[in-house]
């Protein structure tokens, strides 16, 4: 390794790049190679985000530079930005391992400031999103097939390494450079606070369920847990034709649940008649919780061949008992996020059906107070901050 072509842009991603490629060189040495102008990598403009410090999680003013753009970048002014149980979990480091300082927000939404020599998909003045990745190696079988959430060198909105070296930091910040595979178009007719949370929850309950867009029969929909994810879950099983169920522990959402979101059924998981009486009557059920929670109780309201997607990252291993999916042909499985392409599908599928999320516009200030009211399910449903119109001083 030729230490004089490593390029970083300040001691952080420096010391990462020693870490992850087991360079062995002294504290001497990297002092010295910091002051050098060719371990320097050619930094863009000066931003501000929130940025948490550590596990605590608290957030606070911090400003960093952006990598500078580049041929196939997007440069963009954050507009706006949703807020996700993900981020905390991340900015908690309870999830993955969290480098510090981290500015969190991956449902981003802005206005194209600046676009690479190369671009061809967008256009100074655009609104654009971006959701929880930015990159990935481009040539797999998952790249290759529109899967690229899944390929082994995805890098994440925030807290990994780019391509090129530099750390990426999210959207709770005033600008974001993002190569342009990874930036989907807003349609014009929708609201851009509407359409954050669609670049993460509404593309998580979307990806499962899109294979049951064109079935001919009326499928029976349980959606587990009515948070972000599962609000919108309901709203899109709802638009796809579905007869929807909403599970939840207590009654405390049943009234919205039926008359704001349009849900068919309500189901009360704690209450032991009810459940008797759902036994095999849901073809699928998409699991949003994102904490630890017994899925034993919900296979049996499942039917033959009856499928749970978990799409909730719940730190925590999730528990059941074989014999409940043996006995009735039962599948679970995961799904991460969605594609870039289905992020964009999402997006036309909301305005296609006319659909709204439901939501609550804060300031950057207020973040701290909305992570708190999150973790208390004390929103309806999904915070958004308002980045742009914020003092993020």
């Amino acid at each position: 390794m030729h230490l004089n072509k490593i390029k970083y842009s300040n001691d952080l991603y420096v010391h990462i790049y020693i870490h992850i490629h087991n360079i062995k060189i002294s504290n001497k040495q990297i002092n010295f190679l910091l002051k050098t102008e060719t371990f320097k990598i050619m930094e863009g403009r000066k931003v501000t985000g929130w940025a948490a410090r550590d596990s605590s999680a608290i957030l606070s003013p911090y400003s960093f530079h952006l990598r500078k753009t580049g041929p196939e970048d997007v440069l963009f002014k954050v507009l706006y930005c949703g807020v996700d149980h993900s981020d905390l979990h991340q900015l908690k480091n309870e999830i993955h391992f969290t480098t510090y300082p981290l500015v969190a927000g991956h449902e981003v939404v802005g206005e194209v400031m600046e676009v690479g020599s190369e671009v061809k998909k967008f256009n100074i003045g655009d609104i654009v999103g971006v959701g929880c990745i930015v990159g990935s190696c481009g040539e797999c079988w998952c790249c290759k097939t529109n899967k690229e959430q899944y390929c082994s060198k995805m890098v994440f909105t925030y807290n990994a390494i780019n391509n090129d070296g530099s750390f990426t930091q999210g959207g709770f910040s005033s600008a974001m450079v993002v190569h342009q595979n990874y930036v989907v178009n807003i349609p014009e007719n929708l609201a851009p606070e509407q359409a954050a949370p669609l670049l993460c929850a509404g593309v998580t309950a979307f990806s499962p369920l899109k294979q049951f867009i064109k079935s001919d029969e009326v499928i029976r929909a349980g959606i587990l847990g009515l948070g972000g994810v599962g609000h919108l879950g309901v709203l899109i099983a709802k638009a796809m034709g579905h007869h929807v169920t909403v599970i939840s522990s207590s009654d405390k959402k049943k009234h919205e649940a039926l008359t704001d979101l349009g849900a068919d059924c309500f189901l009360v998981s704690s209450n032991h008649d009810e459940m008797e009486k759902s036994l095999n009557s849901l073809d699928y059920i998409l699991d949003t919780i994102p904490v630890s929670h017994q899925l034993q109780t919900y296979l049996p309201l499942l039917k033959v061949e009856g499928k749970i997607f978990i799409v909730g990252a719940a730190p925590e291993p999730l528990q059941f008992g074989a014999s409940g999916l043996i006995l009735g042909k039962k599948t679970i499985s995961g799904s991460f996020i969605g594609s870039i392409e289905e992020t964009q599908e999402i997006l036309d599928f909301w305005v296609e059906k006319g659909l709204k999320t439901m939501i609550e516009v804060v300031k950057m200030d207020y973040v701290n107070k909305a992570f708190e009211r999150m973790v208390k399910n004390d929103v309806r449903y999904r915070f958004v901050l308002d980045v742009a119109g914020s003092d993020l001083e």
